[in-house]
């Protein structure tokens, strides 16, 4: 039986590797620490098809160490220990050049005490921890492991990529050159590859299966839409239409359509989603897109979050159903959403501006004699809790980030903020 074309054409070392230049090109860290062969401990986060196992793989060719895996999937707290226990005897042995090497594929899956179990291990430096996930580890990933392994972010392929997989795909492949390809358009086929080498791969395996021996592959927009249309794909939590399907329920949502965003909760329960993914994006989405029009909902959006925890399948439906027609059908802003990215971009641009004297903590003597808290206006000892002094550092002036969003509530606020900064426009 052959091995699918994805597994044939699987890079072998670091110059075989596509995309991902800022983690594997030229002086880039992984390369460096490929080459090199000191390897730290680190997590790769992205999307399906990008090249986590991949780079997991090469380390493993190429790097003089012990390398195991475990799939998080289908190991528990025993099989993490077993394999511990196997990499601490390594590590002592006389003839171990380099720390064992330890890959956990969708490290996102561990129990809180899975992640735990590797704890001391990485810690004192029996393993080196290499983990893959499509989740955020920020949330999937207990705090004391993450401050123990760099988080690098892998992006989806582009379209230079992909075609250089594609080239390659065509030219060095055996089955693929025996057949020959004759290529009217690719377009359709990054399109539906959508940034992953799997998928661009896999579709171009159904293309050689479906074309009789002896006859070329036909690459053309009409082909590779109907070949798929044929083959259509069953919701993938971990591939694709994973995405495909979270993006059409929060712009579902976020264009104020309940229906809509019902039925793609329902095509993701239905798909065998899990329930902490979707509220966890519905907590995201209550603040980004809902935020200070109406801030009720991100208390709606964690108390659905919490209450899955509590209840469950199948019953947990009903909450979060209750959140998402609550969330589709509230006023929108993005107003905290664009002011603090706008203040993020202004931090970067100003670098770090001393805080004002006035405004600095005072625990000492010496620092209240250096002036620290000096002249610092208590708010609250003036009407309306309110006193105008500068809280910017002062080369800074006062930029504005926070721009009103278009409702009532916000409308309230800002009206306030004028009375208060500005009470000469309002004739006081």
């Amino acid at each position: 039986m052959k091995q699918p074309l994805a597994e044939r054409l699987r890079p072998k070392n670091i110059d075989e590797y596509v995309g991902q230049a800022h983690l594997v090109g030229q002086g880039a860290i992984i390369r460096r620490m490929i080459e090199s062969g000191n390897i730290a401990s680190f997590i790769l986060w992205g999307p399906p098809g990008v090249g986590k196992t991949t780079l997991a793989r090469i380390i493993a060719n190429t790097c003089r160490a012990g390398f195991h895996t475990l799939s998080a999937v289908s190991s528990g707290v025993k099989e993490v220990r077993e394999i511990l226990d196997r990499c601490r005897k390594e590590a002592s042995s006389i003839f171990s050049e380099r720390r064992p090497i330890l890959f956990i594929d969708e490290i996102h899956r561990f129990t809180k005490s899975q992640q735990d179990s590797l704890l001391a291990a990485v810690e004192d430096g029996t393993v080196t921890l290499i983990g893959a996930t499509t989740e955020n580890p920020s949330f999937e990933v207990i705090r004391p492991l993450l401050s123990r392994a760099q988080v690098y972010t892998l992006n989806p392929l582009g379209d230079l990529d992909l075609n250089e997989l594609f080239q390659r795909a065509i030219n060095n492949d055996e089955i693929i050159r025996s057949h020959g390809v004759e290529v009217e358009s690719t377009s359709a086929l990054f399109r539906f590859a959508g940034g992953d080498a799997r998928k661009l791969l896999n579709i171009l395996d159904l293309l050689e299966q479906s074309t009789p021996e002896g006859k070329p592959i036909l690459i053309s927009d009409r082909i590779v839409t109907e070949s798929l249309q044929r083959n259509p794909a069953a919701y993938d939590r971990n591939g694709e239409m994973h995405y495909d399907i979270i993006s059409a329920f929060i712009k579902s949502m976020r264009g104020s359509d309940p229906d809509a965003a019902v039925y793609w909760l329902a095509r993701m329960i239905e798909g065998g989603e899990e329930p902490e993914f979707i509220a966890r994006r519905m907590v995201i989405f209550a603040a980004e897109d809902v935020g200070l029009a109406n801030p009720n909902a991100l208390l709606l959006a964690n108390a659905t979050f919490d209450a899955i925890h509590k209840i469950g399948w199948p019953e947990g439906r009903i909450p979060l159903a209750e959140c998402v027609i609550y969330l589709a059908t509230s006023p929108k802003s993005n107003s905290a959403y664009c002011a603090i990215n706008d203040a993020l971009d202004f931090v970067r641009k100003t670098g770090n501006s001393p805080v004002p004297l006035h405004l600095r903590n005072a625990p000492t003597k010496l620092m209240k004699d250096m002036g620290y808290g000096h002249n610092y206006l208590y708010p609250h000892n003036y009407p309306g809790n309110f006193v105008n002094q500068q809280y910017f550092p002062d080369p800074l002036g006062h930029p504005v980030f926070w721009h009103p969003g278009n409702n009532p509530a916000e409308a309230r606020s800002a009206q306030l903020q004028q009375m208060r900064w500005h009470p000469e426009e309002n004739g006081e």
